[in-house]
């Protein structure tokens, strides 16, 4: 028998996660999982049980620091500080590595959330903090990053691997940067529309942006968020979408 041809195509796909939610639902869809260390959300004995479903379904899993903003959930910047910064991402990565080290699980990325990861995406000197921060914690880390963003640049820089992620939950802005939440156009809410949206960044083909223009968004990884309401069905919807599309759904080689 013939063997089946190569994908053409391939991404890895990643969800937020940590942060309250029922993960066990999302984590069967994905390939690689960011954990939230604590300071956004979660706490020592969350990420002991996402780590545990993380290996549990062969997901790779990585660090998702934030700003310590549990009221706001990490959407607001709390301090442009530098030091601050690489202080703040450096003990959330080294928290999460000890936990992950202890339940022999091995952290391959890192991925700030929300302020932080808007923040270092326009702002070069917070993407080289954040990089430094990273590097000197998990030099062999992935860093993950808006695609087309300064957050690649720096990782690059400080010699890290970076990751080009796109967001099959977001809208976008003509410039590929996301628009900003509560805005007309800012969620994808339903599951199929994200599902259609994954497969156009997998097979880099033009997505329609917020504004009524169009874009194509060069990527290595997909990301889901795991903090809304409809986010199993929507991983399911979007693993399946990718694979019937001929899109390979794999960890980042």
């Amino acid at each position: 028998m013939k063997p089946p041809a190569a994908a053409q195509w391939r991404v890895d796909l990643n969800a937020d996660v940590g942060e309250g939610w029922p993960d066990g639902e999302i984590l069967p869809f994905v390939t690689s999982a960011n954990v939230a260390c604590g300071a956004h959300a979660g706490d020592d004995a969350t990420m002991r049980a996402t780590l545990a479903l993380a290996r549990r379904h062969a997901v790779v899993a990585g660090a998702h620091p934030g700003f310590p903003d549990r009221e706001g959930f990490g959407r607001r910047v709390t301090t442009r500080d530098p030091g601050a910064i690489e202080r703040l991402v450096a003990a959330q990565v080294a928290a999460l590595a000890a936990i992950a080290g202890e339940a022999g699980v091995a952290l391959a990325h890192v991925k700030p959330h929300g302020a932080l990861y808007n923040l270092s995406a326009v702002d070069a000197g917070v993407a080289r903090t954040v990089a430094r921060a990273v590097r000197a914690v998990l030099p062999d880390a992935r860093l993950v990053g808006l695609a087309g963003s300064c957050s690649l640049v720096a990782a690059r820089e400080v010699g890290l691997v970076a990751l080009a992620e796109a967001f099959v939950d977001r809208g976008y802005r003509a410039d590929g940067t996301l628009a900003a939440r509560g805005t007309p156009g800012a969620l994808l809410d339903d599951p199929e529309a994200a599902a259609l949206r994954a497969v156009a960044l997998a097979r880099g083909e033009p997505i329609a942006t917020v504004d009524g223009s169009a874009i194509v968004v060069p990527c290595d990884t997909l990301c889901l968020h795991g903090d809304v309401p409809d986010a199993a069905a929507t991983a399911r919807a979007v693993r399946r979408a990718l694979e019937a599309a001929g899109v390979a759904v794999a960890p980042p080689v």
